[in-house]
């Protein structure tokens, strides 16, 4: 079966900036990455590039930054009061934290800080970035009703119980 729109997939995959450097790995975690395909669960150029590929296939994904989480954009860089971060008694460069943007709550770095100013950048930490994925597609499979209604694959106990329900 090879991956389309409305089939889960579950995947293993490397991450690796453009010089190589290994930036996460889905195999340190319980469970390899599942998703819905066609229901913008990834970054777009990633689903885009795995269209087609079947359990087995295993590939070398190279995104530009427009493909992955965008250009650096130099105006979400601003600089605000110390005053700001009430309660936050020490502040260094890379502490994230969430604050209001225009278009709702938004992850902001912490690029520096002083005693009376404190720069914050609101673009993806791997925004401006061309990035590597090494993938091995582990299986692919139609997508349940529930998986399709909700937008995401469900836990295997989800699932099972939706199937006790029709039966029902």
């Amino acid at each position: 079966m090879t991956i389309s729109p409305q089939h889960v997939v579950r995947l293993h995959y490397v991450l690796c900036d453009s010089a190589g450097h290994v930036l996460d790995d889905s195999r340190r975690r319980e469970a390899p990455l599942e998703y819905l395909h066609g229901h913008a669960n990834i970054l777009p150029g990633l689903e885009a590039a795995l269209e087609g590929l079947a359990g087995g296939d295993a590939r070398e994904i190279n995104l530009t930054p427009e493909q992955a989480y965008g250009t650096h954009e130099p105006d979400l860089v601003q600089t605000v009061a110390r005053t700001a971060f009430p309660g936050v008694e020490e502040l260094s460069p890379g502490m994230r934290f969430q604050a209001q943007g225009p278009d709702g709550p938004r992850t902001v770095t912490l690029i520096e800080a002083d005693d009376k100013q404190v720069t914050v950048d609101a673009n993806h930490p791997l925004a401006g970035q061309a990035l590597v994925f090494r993938v091995e597609i582990l299986d692919v499979r139609p997508a349940r009703r529930a998986e399709l209604a909700k937008g995401h694959p469900l836990a295997a106990d989800v699932a099972a119980t939706e199937v006790e329900d029709r039966k029902q």
